[in-house]
């Protein structure tokens, strides 16, 4: 038997080692009745998975999430192949699966069981034929993975399905029996689309990974812009949604950008073409401006990329070029976060087809912020449909509120880096400090550029700091312009140099720089020991009064491992890095058949990155600190593995976080699955090291760096007036040291102090981590026999309210 302190995550801790979680084992064996019907729940049950309409990178983890959740609760899962143009046609484009039918996707691109656009099913004739081929196979669950006009149709289908069992029927053409036993049918739908036009969910899959291919692009065409003092006009898919252009000019520092919800002001020429030459005469060598495909003016005008270039080469004589990216935006391996996306969308709408009853409505399955909701189908379409109305009747102001919050605030942090100058003076009067601590990051030079430039627009005084606290006591300190930080978004580790020196020994030093150079705010951009040096700044408050300065603590570590945030700045980038290493692994394991590949993944003590990597890579196990593991539980693994060899699939993935067992490391594992696989498969093992901190930062952490440093900054100039007393800075109060994170659906700044009792400093990790739920998904994707705890499933929520909550980055 497979011990449960292994597989289930409520009862991830040692008895001996943490007693206060005995009580969560205990309930979790009072509940175990509720969490073990999940693996009856589609007994008797079919469900057909289809992807429809364009394609997006991601599709095929949520086709394999489907297949694998499904045929665990018990069900018959089936294919439709080429989109409703297979549900209309039948015959064998809509086939059972099986699990080895479904492995080696989650690294392809695309949807390998296929999309069309399908004229059949927009009429009735069409949708009566697909009726007929669902029920002759008892097939009464359907999950349409697509854009709002694939979900649409899904949900026109459904609410035809009673009259079109009776046409049927009438036309003989199936029993009553048959139509009794498919009586209804449940939808839910996934929104896999790059242009992430659908309102109801922070990302559609195939978003992020069309962000990788753009940004790829971008920081390649900015080498050569900057060999030739060129210009260049990107233009981004998205149809009528301006997402991908937007975040992209977040992401590469761009000088302007044109989407379809915003259209420039009157006179926007002379704008543009003095914004580009203030640009060139602070030093810059190029110019990138970013266009939306569906970019208009305010009188609904297309505005073009030669349109653009015509303008800047006539009034500016600039050498500029155009790039249109096309199709390449949709191409490529997925990204680590649209696999998980992808996978943990399927295995939501497995539960919500599983759950459904006549009487529920159609659904789709969302994210907001790192949580999963279930939203009504047609009320997310609506308001989809309602922005395009808005648009098309100049109502612009209301399309960019219907978009959501998170579209706003992109737009509003742009609008401040891209568009406002400079102060010539220096109004704010205020000075700041910026600083790296800790291990280097991709991601901190964003954080940087933006708490910098907010700062100066403020029109404050910004000082950086270079190599952490030791700099800080070693006056290592200079004062940064606009200029000073220009083309840092997309470099990766830390231009300002980072140290793990903590400051108490320095505390007199320190205190002495913060006088010397007025530092009146601190932004401390880093990891655990930026938090840790946070906290003892607190308490140095009571020895010096120089550190009562308010300061706010960003988030930035690969390990993800900072108490108060659900994210750290770096993380996502070292994610897509063991990712790529993980497929071109397995890869090399598919051509040599039976194989087993023994991962080492950084991390500390915290298994975040080992954990996630794991569920986007597809991974048999992955050992972390979190989730005690016997040797019993590593023979379990062993006889997984050998079993697994006796199928299809012959290669085998295993990541071990660094930290996970003083005693069983990287060479015990490798040892012992050599030992155990002798004659049935070879094992081979791969330390990443340092390549998980280095290269260029994803989209994400350059787009979440950025918002994560404009919003310190705003929040640092109203903490200093606020604590501006007897003309002089006097801050000390537990909110005057805060650390700004990411949790569930807002950002928020909490103060250092109150996170100390949520923090496990012997181990340097928060004592409660959302992340550790994902676990059993890993286990079941991988076909252990476990039991899901269904407990914390997604209820149905109505989008008003959950626009009213959503995420702000």
């Amino acid at each position: 038997m497979i011990p449960l302190a292994f597989y289930g995550y409520k009862s991830m801790f040692s008895f001996e080692r943490d007693k206060p979680k005995r009580q969560k084992y205990e309930e979790w064996i009072m509940t175990h009745e509720e969490h073990h019907a999940a693996k009856s729940l589609g007994v008797g049950k079919a469900i057909a998975v289809l992807t429809s309409g364009g394609d997006a990178q991601g599709m095929n983890a949520a086709v394999r999430a489907v297949v694998r959740v499904g045929i665990y609760t018990g069900a018959r899962v089936f294919f439709v192949h080429e989109g409703y143009q297979g549900l209309v046609d039948g015959g064998d484009n809509i086939r059972e699966a099986t699990w080895e039918s479904v492995s080696m996707m989650l690294q392809l691109g695309g949807t390998v069981i296929g999309s069309a656009r399908c004229k059949d099913f927009r009429e009735r004739e069409g949708r009566l034929r697909a009726a007929h081929n669902l029920v002759k196979r008892g097939i009464t669950n359907l999950c349409v993975i697509g854009g709002d006009g694939s979900l649409t149709g899904a949900d026109t289908f459904r609410s035809e399905w009673g009259d079109l069992l009776n046409d049927l029927q009438k036309a003989g053409k199936i029993t009553a029996e048959e139509a009794n036993k498919s009586s209804y049918l449940n939808i839910v739908g996934l929104v896999g689309s790059i242009d992430n036009d659908f309102c109801g969910t922070d990302m559609t899959i195939g978003t992020d990974s069309a962000l990788h291919r753009i940004i790829e692009i971008v920081d390649a065409i900015t080498t050569t812009a900057q060999s030739h003092q060129r210009t260049f006009v990107l233009e981004v898919m998205g149809r009528h949604c301006g997402y991908l252009a937007l975040v992209t000019s977040l992401s590469c520092g761009a000088d302007w950008v044109f989407i379809p919800e915003c259209p420039p002001d009157d006179a926007w020429e002379e704008h543009l073409c003095r914004r580009l030459s203030e640009t060139r005469t602070r030093g810059s060598r190029l110019n990138i401006i970013i266009v939306a495909e569906g970019a208009i003016d305010k009188n609904g005008q297309p505005i073009t990329s030669e349109n653009i270039k015509d303008l800047v080469v006539k009034r500016l004589g600039y050498d500029t070029r155009v790039t249109v990216l096309g199709h390449v935006q949709r191409g490529g391996t997925p990204s680590a976060f649209d696999r998980i996306l992808g996978s943990r969308m399927g295995v939501e709408a497995v539960m919500a087809l599983l759950e459904g009853t006549p009487d529920t409505p159609a659904c789709v399955v969302s994210l907001s912020g790192n949580q999963a909701v279930r939203l009504p189908l047609m009320e997310c379409v609506q308001v989809t449909k309602d922005v395009t109305k808005a648009m098309n009747e100049k109502r612009f102001d209301e399309a960019m509120k219907l978009r959501g919050r998170s579209f706003m605030n992109n737009w509003e942090v742009y609008k401040l880096l891209a568009h406002v100058r400079p102060p010539v003076t220096k109004s704010g009067s205020y000075t700041v400090a910026v600083m790296n601590v800790g291990a280097p990051a991709a991601g901190m030079n964003a954080a940087v550029r933006s708490t910098v430039r907010i700062g100066l627009i403020q029109g404050n005084r910004v000082l950086v700091v270079h190599d952490g606290f030791e700099g800080l006591a070693k006056g290592q300190i200079e004062e940064a312009g606009w200029s000073y930080v220009g083309g840092w978004t997309g470099q990766g580790g830390s231009k300002l140099g980072t140290k793990r020196t903590l400051p108490k020994k320095s505390f007199e030093q320190i205190s002495a720089n913060i006088t010397k150079f007025n530092i009146q705010g601190l932004v401390i951009i880093g990891g655990f020991e930026a938090y840790t040096g946070g906290l003892e700044l607190m308490e140095g408050r009571k020895q010096y009064d120089e550190l009562c300065i308010p300061f706010v603590v960003i988030p930035a570590t690969v390990s993800n491992n900072v108490p108060g945030s659900d994210f750290s700045v770096g993380a996502d980038t070292a994610l897509n890095t063991i990712c790529m290493t993980c497929d071109r692994i397995k890869q090399s394991a598919a051509g040599t058949k039976r194989r087993v590949f023994i991962i080492e993944t950084m991390g500390g003590y915290c298994g975040y990155l080992a954990t996630m990597a794991g569920l986007a890579a597809g991974a048999d196990a992955a050992y972390i600190f979190e989730e005690p593991f016997t040797i019993r539980d590593l023979q379990v693994n062993v006889e997984h593995l050998v079993q697994k060899m006796k199928t299809t699939v012959k290669r085998g993935l295993v990541l071990r976080n660094e930290k996970c067992n003083e005693n069983y490391t990287t060479d015990f594992i490798f040892n012992l699955y050599s030992e155990e696989g002798k004659g049935i498969f070879d094992s081979r093992k791969n330390v990443l090291g340092h390549m998980q901190q280095g290269g260029s930062p994803t989209p994400f952490d350059r787009n979440f760096a950025t918002k994560m440093g404009a919003k310190a900054m705003n929040w640092m100039s109203g903490k200093i007036k606020e604590s501006y007393r007897n003309g002089r800075i006097f801050a000390n109060t537990p909110d005057s040291g805060c650390v700004l994170g990411m949790r569930k659906r807002a950002l928020v700044f909490q103060p250092v102090t109150e996170l100390k009792e949520q923090t496990d400093f012997e181990h340097r990790i928060p004592k409660e981590q959302w992340w550790l739920k994902l676990r059993p998904i890993l286990k079941i994707l991988a076909k252990y026999e476990i039991d899901l705890d269904t407990s914390e499933h997604a209820h149905l929520e109505h989008i008003t309210r959950k626009r009213s909550g959503e995420a702000t980055i």
